[in-house]
């Protein structure tokens, strides 16, 4: 069976407007800080969908009570937000994301950043990924794979052995500005621990392994 054609509505990167093609889609939001973009089935949606809000389309405030508990042993909360990171040995580089659970569409990424650790940029994805709900009143749940993230969450500090060097001042700065919120603020959203063992790889994962 043939896949089926996707359209692309990019609200907000390199270049925005209509794709009907990911390879150009791609072109237009790679390494566009927090880029906002969405699939659709038929060119039509798309078109409408750009004209309106970004956010109407790809989150909403409140989960479905329709959904399962992960405490019941039935799968994710698929009324979510993912995150995740990717740090690359080649390049040196890390970006992060974060992505509406059910149907993968990106909410946000940022990176590549040079000099970067994985730790790091899960740490950052949480933060971005609480401080946009806090912003946007969503009141979704959070899902990590990232023991050391949570855990540095409820310090409010990231533990990291990263050194400072010129070339990562800019991540360095992103460091300090997630510590500061997570300090003067407070979040109704709960962190949860995504179970790849059981439900495989989390949805923002970059499919670099």
């Amino acid at each position: 069976m043939a896949k089926k054609k996707k359209y692309y509505a990019v609200w907000e990167g390199h270049e925005t407007g209509i794709f009907d093609n990911w390879k150009d889609c791609e072109r237009a939001i790679k390494g566009y800080p927090a880029a906002k973009y969405k699939s659709f089935e038929s060119e039509t949606q798309a078109r409408e969908a750009l004209t309106g809000n970004y956010w109407k389309h790809v989150v909403n405030k409140t989960p479905k009570p329709t959904t399962a508990s992960p405490s019941a042993g039935r799968g994710p909360i698929l009324e979510s937000i993912s995150v995740d990171a990717a740090y690359s040995s080649a390049s040196k580089e890390m970006e992060y994301q974060g992505v509406y659970t059910r149907d993968k569409s990106s909410i946000f990424k940022v990176g590549p950043l040079p000099k970067g650790t994985n730790n790091v940029g899960e740490f950052l994805a949480l933060v971005h990924a609480l401080a946009l709900c806090k912003q946007r009143n969503i009141l979704l749940p959070i899902y990590t794979d990232s023991v050391t993230a949570m855990a540095w969450i409820r310090n409010k500090k990231a533990k990291t052995t990263l050194k400072e060097e010129p070339a990562n001042e800019k991540l360095f700065d992103y460091i300090d500005r997630a510590e500061k919120w997570l300090q003067n603020n407070t979040w109704k959203n709960k962190i949860l621990k995504w179970d790849t063992e059981n439900w495989g790889e989390i949805p923002a994962d970059f499919g670099r392994k």
